[in-house]
């Protein structure tokens, strides 16, 4: 048989590219040039030897090439018989390729590809057959064969044999490529249910394969003057499957994949990102550098969010039915409904913990119903608090794998839900605080058994954020040369505190609260000091609490240690409930008093500290739908200082009694 030798009109780099795709993915492309000739069947057939797999043989029957084209259509990349419509030739089914660069591909398997084509030349002549083959080490060559009349009963059809193959590709063999062709083909075979694929024999069949499916319409993408609708299609499997986001034409055929994974526990699926946008990359050959184009990455991302908030909701949907088992058996952790979002959110991360926990364990479900209960509960205390503390709940109580915890953890980092949790709780406990504290310094009973040093003086030092979110170091109740050595520390060692600092009126001043707030900008010692002089409630702000406060930045000034500290600032602030007529007078705007060099001297007052706080959480208290009732917060400050209230929150009046050293003492 006579062949002539024809070079392809292209770079060889470029058709190099083509023939480094993954195998499945050179394979799946053989398959789609068989169906984009209309054939109804494609047979994967595998040839092994001692070494194992030898060739691969994908035959089909469709119409063919007319040998009149091939030399064409194997030496010019672009302009293919393809792109001057959308539909194949007879059958009118949706085209996959367009541009010719599909059959190189073979390249990435084996380093010999030949083609058996036989095609009708008309429609009472008997068929032709002709032979085209290429070799990899010369990649720019093909040689096409005179053609000949068929055997009788030749069908037409392409089958394309490839040899000397590059390694024994495992990933080919059925139980490895079934799976993977059905999530490539799911869609066309889904719209045409004449077409049969199969690999060995096995037939790829994706509606058996399938449990669910749902489509997701997303932002359309705006190129130029061209509007280009986007859509998402989620299929669920049976079998396990890649977890693969397929970057698709609008017709929903794969032509690219998106290198990512996702934890969505329990869940086998495919996802198509579907969208004449992304055809058009393709044709224009950019779409294997997709996410380098912003207008396709916002709808990837948009895509990979909308996955992940779906089997999040079908993992609920899942977890209902377990739930509703332990409700009726009056083990499940909550009561009623949930009273607001943050508490559904709450029980949304629980059933779904929860449940992967009774799916895993086998021995949950048939437990005693107070383990179970006691292990929910659990579960729950450790979700209100932090994924951390789920973490050990997992590993040392109910010993899940390693693997799973993961899993556990990975959904809890990703999900929005566990951080409005961890947010709506500290807000909650926030809120909860400024109201008991309203309540301690503002009620006449409460104000009068408060006592400043061992009561009102320990819960503020536990809660600086009230002073500002922005203090992250405090010093309490030391004395102005501890003051001046946690300085150093901050500012470095170069700063020598070897004696006591003189105070202007006593031998040792005692400052009761210090916050420090490290501002690192351009310099690395620029510092702010908060120094705040508590008093109780029922003491007035006058004369003697600012001369006492005057004395402590006195002594602070003219220490001439802390005069070598460039950058730091102080502010002493002395606080109370009231002010009275000698404070008012001093008190300029802000509440400052007096202002000299680096060091600030003011007044506040419990109700501007309060309403404060109560304005920076505002926002958080309407979108968290929090109210904190009196009660609830009392109840709150009473259980966690329950050392240091005892006797201030009471249902019946305490004695009082005077306390050493209490708001009459500096």
């Amino acid at each position: 048989m006579k062949t002539q030798r024809f070079i392809v009109e292209v770079q060889p780099d470029f058709i190099e590219r083509q023939a480094r795709a993954r195998p499945i993915d050179a394979l799946s492309e053989i398959i789609w040039n068989g169906l984009d000739a209309d054939a109804t069947a494609v047979d994967v057939r595998l040839g092994h030897n001692e070494f194992g797999l030898s060739s691969v043989t994908v035959a089909d029957n469709g119409h063919g090439i007319p040998h009149a084209e091939a030399s064409t259509l194997f030496t010019r990349l672009g302009g293919s018989w393809k792109q001057r419509g959308g539909f194949t030739k007879t059958k009118r089914r949706i085209l996959h390729g367009s541009e010719g660069r599909g059959r190189f591909k073979v390249f990435a398997l084996g380093r010999v590809a030949d083609w058996h084509v036989t095609y009708q030349t008309g429609r009472e002549a008997p068929p032709k057959s002709y032979e085209i083959g290429m070799l990899e080490s010369s990649i720019r060559e093909v040689q096409i064969s005179d053609e000949e009349l068929s055997d009788n009963g030749a069908h037409t059809g392409v089958e394309v044999t490839i040899s000397e193959l590059h390694r024994d590709f495992r990933s080919l063999e059925p139980d490895a490529s079934v799976q993977e062709l059905s999530e490539i083909f799911a869609l066309y075979l889904k719209d045409y249910r004449d077409v049969r694929i199969a690999v060995e024999g096995v037939a790829i069949d994706p509606a058996s394969g399938i449990s669910a499916s749902k489509i997701f319409p997303l932002r359309p993408i705006q190129d130029e003057d061209q509007t280009h609708p986007v859509e998402l299609e989620i299929i669920e499997w049976r079998s396990t499957t890649k977890r693969a986001l397929y970057l698709c034409n609008e017709q929903g055929f794969p032509l690219s994949q998106v290198a990512t994974r996702f934890h969505v526990a329990g869940f086998q699926f495919s996802a198509y990102l579907k969208s004449s946008f992304i055809a058009r990359l393709h044709q224009d050959a950019a779409l294997e550098v997709a996410e380098m184009h912003p207008q396709l990455s916002y709808a990837i991302e948009e895509a990979q969010q909308t996955i992940k908030n779906h089997f999040r909701d079908r993992s609920s949907e899942q977890a209902r039915s377990v739930v509703e088992e332990w409700k009726s058996e009056n083990i499940y952790p909550y009561e009623g409904e949930a009273k607001s979002p943050i508490e559904t959110a709450e029980r949304k991360v629980f059933d779904i913990v929860a449940v992967s926990v009774n799916d895993y364990l086998q021995d949950f479900a048939s437990a005693p119903p107070k383990n179970r209960a006691l292990h929910l509960r659990m579960l729950r205390s450790a979700i209100e608090r932090s994924p951390e503390d789920l973490q050990i709940i997992l590993r040392e109580v109910i010993q899940l794998p390693l693997r799973k915890q993961e899993e556990l953890a990975k959904l809890l980092r990703e999900a929005s839900l566990s951080s409005i949790i961890s947010a709506a709780k500290i807000v909650a406990d926030r809120l909860k605080f400024l109201s008991a504290l309203d309540s301690i310094v503002f009620d006449p009973e409460m104000k009068k058994r408060l006592k400043e040093r061992t009561q009102l003086h320990k819960i503020l030092a536990d809660n600086t954020w009230i002073f500002g979110e922005e203090f992250n170091l405090s010093v309490s109740d030391r004395s102005l040369t501890e003051v001046l050595r946690q300085h150093r520390k901050l500012l470095g060692d170069d700063i020598v505190i070897d004696e006591p600092v003189k105070h202007v009126s006593k031998t040792r001043g005692i400052v009761d609260l210090m916050l420090s707030r490290a501002l690192r900008r351009h310099r690395s010692d620029e510092l702010d000091h908060l120094v705040v002089e508590l008093k109780a409630p029922k003491v007035k702000i006058g004369k003697k609490e600012i001369t006492q406060v005057e004395e402590y930045a006195i002594s602070v000034a003219r220490d001439a240690r802390f005069r070598t500290a460039s950058g730091v600032t102080w502010t002493f602030w002395v606080l109370s409930d009231e002010i009275d007529e000698y404070g008012e007078f001093r008190m300029k705007e802000r509440g400052i008093v007096e202002q000299k060099g680096n060091i600030t001297i003011g007044i506040r007052t419990w109700s501007q500290i309060i309403q404060e706080n109560k304005a920076r959480l505002q926002f958080f208290q309407e979108k968290l739908e929090h109210q904190a009732d009196q009660g609830t917060a009392l109840r709150y400050l009473q259980e966690k200082y329950e050392a240091f209230l005892s006797g201030v929150i009471t249902e019946e009046p305490a004695p009082t009694e005077p306390e050493e050293g209490d708001a009459s003492e500096p």
